[in-house]
């Protein structure tokens, strides 16, 4: 028996890879997933590799303070901002309002400047009496010393002392963004919706550069986030959570369409109503109703989604159970004395799993399509995941921004059409009636 089970499974895989169509939707679903499996090497904010000193660091592995590169605080730095490669320089971290190429100021010291013209309700000037608020007026002291003033720059009241250059070199990755940073400096003078080409501003004096120039492939959110990393990221989740439900979806439809099927009578009958009764609940409304109670997080949407997930699958093999143990093979094991769970196991399942591998494609369609969806309808993994069904919903408020909504649904629409079409192979090798062929 299972020498014939084996060659029958060549001749179908045989079958399966003279569909060239399915066999390359196949080849290409697979390198795209493996291609983004990496996607921390692929798009993030910190370096892969950072050498100062000829020591080397690798940020994107491991978390370091900005103490350990000669700065003054000891959270972990920004390795884009202007402040860390001036103290990899061996300059002063502290920076003073600058101007970038494009005549947009990027103020980036923690001081606040106010002018009393900012609350004048009379006829009398007096915003020539300026007034400056700092972190040191929220102390408790009495003494205010003020912090002196120069034409457009404010000279902080200490600075880290300046050391000598270092010698340093970083190798970053392809692109220099993950799926959740937000810069606060751009170029171009956009941060939020910059598009991956020259655009003009709103009163339509001025030309607006390319989102390339900030390193931005496929422009930004509305957020200022990065669309092509949160599409890989997207991506990657969204296969993997696809597979996954499939795959505890099929598990769980086989043991319990096994169980139904093999035994039959009272249990098939108890188990058929109980299926009928929890299948005419909506899964929609059990998301909303755990998600009010629950802390929303993909791996209650993962739960949710599984209490529902095996039924299909239950069905069918509960169908080939039925056929097969009035079958003379599982005669003769039970009368050998063979448990059931053997027979279950070894001499039943192996000749159902038709169904299991023509369905599976089709299942992983559906668990994309059942996360996408809720992402869309902001019922899926809360923010700042990444998610192709939150950069859909972007592009549906922003219909301007046709860089967020044409890549989202191109990947989308590829993704699920190479399951598609990989499904359509996998049942056409495994259809009895091509056996001949």
């Amino acid at each position: 028996m299972a020498i014939k089970i084996n060659r029958d499974l060549q001749v179908k895989l045989q079958r399966f890879n003279r569909d060239k169509r399915a066999r390359y939707s196949l080849l290409a679903l697979m390198a795209l997933f493996f291609l983004t499996l990496p996607a921390e090497f692929l798009c993030n904010v910190r370096p892969i590799l950072l050498v100062v000193d000829s020591k080397p660091y690798f940020p994107i592995l491991f978390s370091y303070s900005e103490q350990d590169f000669g700065g003054p605080l000891s959270s972990e730095p920004d390795y884009k901002s202007e402040r860390f490669l001036r103290i990899l320089k061996g300059e002063s971290p502290d920076l003073t309002t600058d101007t970038n190429s494009n005549g947009f100021e990027a103020n980036t010291n923690t001081g606040l400047i106010l002018s009393l013209e900012d609350f004048e309700e009379g006829e009398e000037d007096l915003s020539s009496v300026p007034m400056e608020l700092s972190l040191n007026d929220f102390e408790e002291d009495d003494a205010i010393t003020p912090t002196p003033q120069t034409k457009n720059k404010i000279v902080p009241e200490a600075t880290v002392a300046v050391t000598s250059p270092r010698d340093y070199w970083i190798i970053w990755p392809p692109v220099r963004y993950d799926y959740q940073y937000i810069p606060s400096y751009s170029e171009t003078g956009r941060i939020a919706l910059a598009a991956p080409y020259k655009t003009l501003s709103a009163d339509r004096s001025r030309t607006i550069p390319s989102a390339w120039q900030d390193g931005h492939y496929l422009g930004t959110d509305d957020r200022g986030r990065d669309v092509l990393a949160r599409l890989v990221y997207g991506f990657r989740i969204s296969m993997i959570f696809g597979l996954s439900l499939a795959v505890t979806g099929t598990l769980l439809g086989c043991l319990l369409g096994g169980i139904q099927g093999f035994f039959g009578g009272w249990i098939d009958l108890i188990g058929q109503r109980l299926t009928e009764i929890w299948g005419s609940i909506p899964r929609l409304y059990i998301l909303i109703i755990l998600s009010a109670m629950l802390a929303p997080s993909a791996l209650l949407l993962f739960v949710i989604l599984n209490l529902t997930a095996w039924m299909g699958m239950a069905a069918y093999i509960r169908a080939e159970f039925l056929k097969g143990r009035n079958l003379e093979y599982v005669k003769a094991a039970k009368a050998l004395g063979v448990s059931n769970f053997s027979i279950m196991r070894k001499h039943i399942l192996p000749n159902s799993l038709t169904p299991v591998i023509t369905f599976f494609p089709f299942e992983v369609t559906a668990g994309i399509l059942a996360l996408v969806s809720l992402d869309f309808l902001n019922l899926g993994v809360p923010s700042p995941a990444p998610s192709i069904g939150e950069l859909l919903s972007q592009g549906k408020t922003n219909l301007q921004a046709i860089w967020i909504l044409i890549p989202t649904f191109v990947v989308l629409t590829g993704a699920l059409t190479l399951l598609t079409f990989v499904g359509d192979g996998i049942r056409n090798a495994f259809d009895p009636r091509k056996a001949a062929n």
